[in-house]
């Protein structure tokens, strides 16, 4: 589906665009926030579509919510990545650095070729050093004629507040359950039960339930619970070797540690509340090594695994600080 019919979920920003185009009163900076895979580029996207789209001049349905038709050649040209005035910035390594914010200034000097309102899409901008940062600040101070600055990032606080400040922000909100396990189903062809697992663990992302649908999730989770429920036996050699497993595994490391997180959580909740077990399908299981530990020793080791994520998106040694998690997780 194209344009915004394709976001699912995100009804108060959908309707704040919406009410913008209507209105003519588009500003020359957003700010898209909100945590990965909950459409905000998918948006950005239906965004630059429904600022250019021409329509069928015959229907009144554009003129009435311009959303975009999909159709046209501008909305083709967009949705297959080749309209020359839709720019995408993206992170260079881990940063975007102040050489590509002015290549982008250099080419926003110019005329758009060819759109009504050439959009300009910077993902992860939170990703941009100082010097990046300083240079998109003179630019949004004076912004460039028919063109749209669409910033995508997880937090505004990851922002220069002068950045923020001169732009309309959008929160896009977590994805309720219900959309998005009947968007794993009916949209992805995923199995119900194991989609209703998913969900579960996947936090309102939907990319971050594809990626655990990916990589084979129901394996990793019941190798993960098995390592969970020996650590306070294993030797310090075992525990450091899970430690260095995890570290292994980069590209799933969050959604491992999630993981781990429900699996504890679990074990709280089937102490006070069974019915509202994330992992229903080891129901049984949970109870049973629910018996054996304390909410008090369970929340500590849930304290453990958070501060060692936030640790990991500080920046911190990953190897070292999953093998000190390990540690601290066996003494709990």
């Amino acid at each position: 589906m194209p344009g915004f019919d394709s976001i699912i979920d995100q009804a108060r920003p959908l309707r704040i665009l919406t009410t913008l185009l209507q209105n003519g009163t588009i500003p020359h900076a957003l700010l898209f926030t909100g945590i990965e895979g909950v459409g905000k580029e998918s948006t950005a996207l239906a965004f630059a579509m429904a600022c250019n789209c021409a329509g069928d001049s015959s229907s009144t349905t554009r003129q009435e919510s311009k959303i975009p038709c999909g159709n046209c050649k501008p909305c083709r040209k967009i949705a297959a990545g080749s309209h020359p005035d839709i720019i995408r910035v993206k992170p260079s390594g881990p940063f975007i650095k102040i050489d590509q914010i002015r290549s982008l200034c250099q080419t926003l000097a110019m005329k758009p070729y060819e759109a009504r309102r050439r959009v300009v899409i910077i993902t992860d901008a939170q990703a941009m050093n100082q010097a990046a940062s300083n240079a998109l600040l003179k630019m949004l101070e004076e912004p460039p004629v028919r063109t749209i600055l669409i910033l995508v990032a997880t937090h505004p606080s990851d922002l220069l507040p002068t950045i923020v400040s001169r732009c309309q922000q959008l929160r896009f909100k977590p994805i309720s359950n219900k959309y998005l396990e009947s968007a794993l189903v009916q949209e992805h062809g995923i199995d119900a039960g194991d989609a209703l697992t998913i969900t579960a663990m996947a936090g309102g992302s939907l990319s971050r339930a594809l990626g655990m649908h990916r990589t084979q999730w129901a394996t990793r989770r019941n190798w993960l619970i098995k390592e969970m429920d020996s650590l306070s036996t294993g030797s310090v050699n075992r525990l450091l070797a899970f430690g260095e497993q995890l570290s292994k595994n980069k590209d799933i490391l969050q959604d491992s540690l999630e993981v781990m997180k429900s699996w504890l959580r679990d074990l709280v909740v089937a102490k006070l509340n069974p019915e509202r077990l994330i992992n229903q399908d080891l129901a049984q299981r949970i109870q049973q090594a629910s018996q054996k530990m304390s909410i008090a020793s369970l929340l500590d080791k849930i304290d453990t695994i958070q501060a060692t994520q936030n640790a990991i998106r500080a920046g911190t040694n990953l190897r070292l600080a999953l093998e000190a998690m390990v540690l601290r997780l066996a003494r709990a």
